[in-house]
């Protein structure tokens, strides 16, 4: 049964290195700056070219969202943002949901993403109330796909030519985390 005050209430979920908090306008700036990098916006897939303004208007809504969760990621010893994480597309009936995970640029390869899907992970499972957690990875993205698979995540599809990227298609893996058996 999903709880819906675990999305309602936005929580702070703290790990060895990092911290997921609620995203908020302090996060915006460096949100917005993370979009604009080139490697970002492939590992992404964002075509869209978003404004400040539009994003903060966009983060401003994300503390009174009841059907998802947006946290930002950051450093526990200097609070640097280092990227943000979301639970999202909640089908109730069926206890699954979405997730995507953005880093910035400089902090991949450090396994503070495994550690945040991890957490992540965790609150979905435990506090929500989820059975699954699915996402969707470009096969150009063999980093990221490996670090989904760390944390227990399974391909179990792939969306032939489903991405258009600088000039050519691409795959796009369909991949989920079911809750562990306790």
């Amino acid at each position: 049964m999903i709880d819906a005050s675990a999305l309602a209430a936005k929580p702070v979920l703290e790990g060895g290195r990092i911290r997921l908090l609620p995203l908020t306008e302090r996060h915006a700036d460096a949100f917005h700056a993370a979009f604009q990098d080139p490697e970002t916006r492939r590992l992404t897939g964002t075509h869209r070219d978003w404004s400040r303004a539009e994003l903060g208007a966009w983060i401003a809504t994300c503390a009174e969202r009841t059907d998802r969760l947006d946290l930002a990621i950051e450093d526990r010893e200097t609070g640097a943002y280092l990227g943000d994480l979301a639970l999202s597309r909640i089908d109730r009936d069926n206890a699954h949901g979405s997730f995507r995970i953005a880093l910035v640029p400089g902090a991949t390869g450090r396994g503070l993403g495994p550690e945040a899907i991890r957490l992540l992970l965790d609150h979905a499972f435990d506090h929500v109330g989820l059975h699954r957690v699915q996402l969707e990875v470009f096969t150009y993205n063999e980093r990221a796909r490996r670090a989904y698979e760390a944390c227990g995540f399974v391909v179990e599809g792939r969306l032939r030519e489903a991405l258009y990227w600088d000039g050519a298609r691409h795959d796009v893996l369909l991949m989920a985390a079911l809750r562990p058996a306790r």
